[in-house]
């Protein structure tokens, strides 16, 4: 049909082209004419938030004659109609010619026209279409009321999407949360200022009640000086528990002297008393306050009787310790001296007016710290050190204590790197990977066909050989037939299979080997941590078959975790000696590294430790990375490794050292006239390890002879070398 048969007596049109396009939220159709490409009109559809439909429609204005717009708004109908599919959200509306008029539609329903331009809107909800077999009148009088009516449903009705349940919960999340830490933090102000307030009032309490004491009357159970006041105590105030702490303690008044300088030897001037009041906060941390007064004597200060303690703490370096909780007894004095101080920001406690005894023990510690003490004189320990003080009259008593960060050492025991072999003898094809023309008898590889005719040629290869712990792979043995016109030849693979070891790595592997051993030392454990074993059997003559009857890899793995085995850790520090020896601050002979091995030991001091492994336990050490003693710094995480061997009755381990470290590689003859005489290469860690030993002393007058020599180091000779038991030698080389 044509524009002119459906518009009789209008003006025809030119030869137009129709442009379909998408436009952000529906489609575009342009008109231009074919000859020139020039713009005739277009129409837009729009669908917006699935409901909103707007339309509009244009002629350009030199081509706005009679009949063209409604002519525009028929073509796009007809296009509409056959379109497929309809798109969703869109209105597809079919104008039949009664209604064709833009006059007979009202302006309250959203249709707008001026000469040449059309635009009408309508609201429905997703989904829903208007048939195209529709008329206008239809839509103006009954659809679009309808559809605005459906379109408030809607609204009220429809629900909310995950994005908006999720960032609504945030947020509704991110208010709580800042309510919660707002309320939380309003709660510990208001419970810490109240507990602040009693601990306050306590220590006041405590403070006014010392000033209404006597002067003489001024001290603490068990302090110096003594008196009735309670040095530590609890109390509850308001329902929170406090811990109420009084420190009294003479005062030298730097006006007349202070110490040895004092004007009138008398350096108990006044007495200082401190109140501190201490409480758990409620977060968990602890909080006090503390108040401090002076109290003087009435008229002329008295001398008082005794003499001064003067303790410094200080740490490894030599630097002060703060806050060093210091105690200080001695049973012997009366009243009784028991006292709990803390040591000031120069690490100093001073104890003026300390009545004249021997027999102080003091034990100084910090949480975290090691601890420093006085020790008694028993019948084990008749000299120890230190032992306890003594305060001597108008004497001053100065002795240092030292403290410092604990540590952590761990030992681990491993047993030595030995030589292992996987060794299949063919009792099953468990350790065949693949096979071509062969098969697996009973103890042996060999071709298929028995008794003949045999296939040719034909190979097998082993399952993937991977060690753990593997140090370096060492020798390829086999065993075999193989009768006249018969061959065999043995290659390496990758552990897979996949790749044939080279011959940079193994020389004559690609050719293959036909002679046991080989050795496959130079092959790098790293490049390949595993291998597999080919065999390629050939024969000329089809009634014999080769035949393979073992093969196996050597190889050195280690070192391995060696479980559960009890050792002795000893410090160097001594407490003192006496008739059994010294005694050692530190010192155990019952840990085990347990099922894992290994053990940790907390709450070391820095010293200098030596672990040791009893016969007892069937071992000796016969290598240690970090030979024995080891120093531990304060504050340190330290690993012993041990690798241990079969006990023997005499042994020697001689760790090589050079330039302050270990020296590997180094060459060490052990040797006498007796007849014995070997030669080792001392291990990664420096050390070489000689077993199954006699014993042998220059004293018996069969002392063992050694020889070490090392690349970049003089050569090292003793002839007096003592071996008895487990013994130990640690040249140095310059």
């Amino acid at each position: 049909m044509s524009d002119e048969t459906i518009h009789p007596g209008k003006e025809p049109l030119p030869e137009l082209k129709e442009i379909i396009s998408n436009t952000k939220d529906g489609w575009r159709i342009d008109w231009r004419t074919k000859s020139d490409n020039i713009p005739v009109a277009y129409r837009e559809f729009d669908s917006l938030d699935g409901y909103y439909y707007s339309e509009q429609t244009m002629v350009y204005p030199e081509f706005q004659r009679r009949g063209m717009f409604p002519l525009m708004m028929e073509k796009t109908n007809r296009l509409l109609e056959s379109a497929t599919p309809k798109k969703p959200g869109l209105l597809y509306l079919h104008m039949d010619e009664e209604h064709r008029g833009a006059e007979k539609i009202p302006a309250m329903h959203g249709w707008n026209e001026v000469p040449g331009y059309s635009q009408w809107r309508i609201y429905l909800p997703k989904g829903v279409f208007m048939p195209t077999t529709d008329s206008l009148k239809h839509v103006i009088t009954r659809t679009i009321p309808e559809m605005y009516s459906r379109r408030r449903e809607h609204r009220q009705s429809r629900g909310v999407t995950l994005i908006d349940t999720i960032v609504g919960t945030a947020l509704l999340m991110l208010v709580f949360v800042g309510i919660s830490g707002a309320f939380q933090l309003s709660v510990d102000v208001v419970t810490n200022n109240k507990a602040r307030a009693g601990a306050i009032a306590l220590a006041n309490e405590r403070q006014e009640f010392i000033r209404s004491l006597p002067y003489d009357s001024v001290g603490t159970v068990g302090g110096i000086p003594s008196g009735a006041i309670v040095a530590t105590e609890t109390a509850t105030l308001n329902g929170i528990s406090y811990i109420r702490r009084t420190i009294i303690l003479y005062g030298d008044d730097p006006k007349d002297g202070t110490g040895a300088a004092d004007t009138n030897a008398n350096p108990a001037d006044f007495k200082v008393v401190k109140t501190e009041v201490s409480w758990s906060a409620h977060n968990g941390g602890l909080r006090k306050v503390a108040l401090t007064t002076r109290v003087s004597p009435v008229g002329i200060e008295q001398a008082v009787p005794g003499g001064t303690l003067a303790l410094s703490i200080l740490d490894a370096a030599s630097a002060p310790v703060a806050n060093a909780q210091v105690t200080v007894i001695n049973a012997t004095t009366n009243p009784v001296v028991n006292m709990l101080l803390f040591s000031d920001n120069d690490g100093l406690v001073t104890i003026i007016g300390a009545p004249a005894s021997a027999g102080y023990k003091i034990v100084v510690t910090k949480s975290g710290y090691s601890t420093s003490q006085t020790y008694d004189a028993t019948a084990e320990i008749t000299n120890p050190t230190p032992g306890h003080l003594t305060v001597a009259l108008n004497q001053t008593t100065s002795f240092p204590f030292s403290i410092d960060l604990v540590s952590i050492k761990n030992v681990q025991t491993f047993e030595q790197i030995k030589t292992s072999t996987t060794t299949d003898t063919f009792a099953d094809a468990s350790q065949i990977a693949t096979t071509t023309n062969t098969e697996v008898a009973v103890g042996l590889l060999r071709l298929v066909g028995a008794p003949g005719p045999y296939s040719t040629p034909g190979e097998a290869r082993s399952i993937a050989i991977a060690p753990q712990y593997l140090v370096r792979w060492k020798q390829l043995r086999f065993v075999d037939t193989r009768p006249a016109q018969t061959n065999i030849a043995y290659r390496l693979y990758s552990s897979d299979g996949s790749s044939l070891i080279p011959d940079s790595e193994l020389p004559g592997n690609s050719s293959g080997f036909s002679l046991s051993p080989v050795d496959i030392s130079g092959i790098s454990t790293t490049t390949y941590p595993g291998v597999s074993l080919h065999a390629s059997l050939g024969t000329a003559n089809e009634s014999e078959t080769p035949e393979v009857l073992s093969w196996e890899v050597t190889h050195d793995v280690g070192p391995l975790p060696l479980p559960n085995i009890t050792f002795g850790l000893q410090g160097n520090k001594s407490i003192g000696n006496g008739p059994g020896g010294t005694f050692y601050k530190y010192s155990t002979t019952t840990l085990s590294t347990g099922p894992t091995a290994g053990v940790g030991i907390g709450n070391l001091e820095w010293d200098t430790y030596t672990t040791t492994v009893d016969a007892s336990t069937g071992y000796d050490i016969a290598s240690s990375c970090a030979p024995q003693p080891e120093s531990l710094a304060p504050n340190e995480y330290a690993t012993t490794k041990l690798i241990l061997a079969p006990h023997t009755t005499n042994s020697l381990l001689v760790d090589v050292r050079g330039n302050g470290g270990l020296i590997a590689n180094a060459t060490v003859r052990l040797y006498r006239s007796l007849g014995y005489n070997v030669t080792m290469t001392t291990d990664s860690c420096g050390q070489a390890f000689f077993i199954e030993l006699s014993s042998g002393s220059v004293g018996g007058g069969n002392p063992y002879s050694i020889d070490i020599t090392a690349a970049g180091f003089q050569p090292y000779t003793a002839t007096d070398v003592d071996v008895s038991g487990t013994s130990r030698l640690s040249p140095v080389l310059n």
